[in-house]
């Protein structure tokens, strides 16, 4: 079923001229490196001394993780830039799932980036995560009501592609419906018999 998902959004984005993304394009770039704010600026850092969940654990690290998780709880745009931290791996373990659910909070608090992120990362799929037409439209609706000029373009794609999802939803059925025939209808080659195999 995802895989049917996935191939059905890929002809989707390459009818619209858009390039299919393999797993690895879709992955953010690992560097050795990341930028950290804080309040005395912005420097980039080695990535084993800069995460905000280290082995051994940094007391200060985790100090800045929990009070930007408080913030976010609070403030969509901190909410999104714990799920933009996330996606990347920027100072903190990646975790797609987490990644999702901040960008979710930000999103269901009004945060148009955040609706739009959601709307591509739908449909798409990233990872593990299948695409879901349906939910991309749903998101980037939300972000074209805002204004978001990007959130329109990409709008009728993912309604072709929820059509699309429908239709092979229906394929689906159709064939898990009439699966008995199996059972029935298709012969074997070879049958066992006193002497061992023998071909019909």
């Amino acid at each position: 079923m995802r895989a049917a998902t996935a191939i059905s959004a890929c002809l989707v984005l390459l009818a619209s001229g858009c390039a299919a993304q393999s797993a690895a394009d879709q992955t953010a770039p690992r560097t050795d490196t990341v930028r950290i704010c804080d309040s005395s600026g912005c420097s980039d850092r080695p990535r084993n001394s800069a995460t905000f969940q280290g082995t051994p654990t940094d007391p200060a690290a985790e100090r800045r993780l929990a009070e930007l998780t408080a913030l976010g709880e609070q403030d969509p745009r901190a909410a999104y830039d714990l799920g933009l931290r996330f996606l990347r791996g920027d100072g903190v373990e990646r975790n797609s799932y987490q990644a999702i659910q901040w960008m979710r909070k930000a999103g269901d608090a009004g945060h148009v980036e955040a609706q739009y992120a959601l709307g591509r990362i739908y449909l798409m799929g990233f990872e593990e995560m299948g695409s879901d037409p349906a939910e991309a439209e749903r998101w980037l609706t939300m972000a074209a009501g805002q204004g978001h000029k990007d959130a329109r373009q990409l709008l009728p794609e993912a309604a072709a592609a929820k059509k699309d999802e429908r239709r092979l939803y229906q394929v689906r059925e159709a064939q898990r419906k009439s699966w008995g025939v199996w059972y029935s209808s298709y012969p074997y080659y070879w049958t066992w018999g006193p002497r061992g195999w023998y071909a019909r």
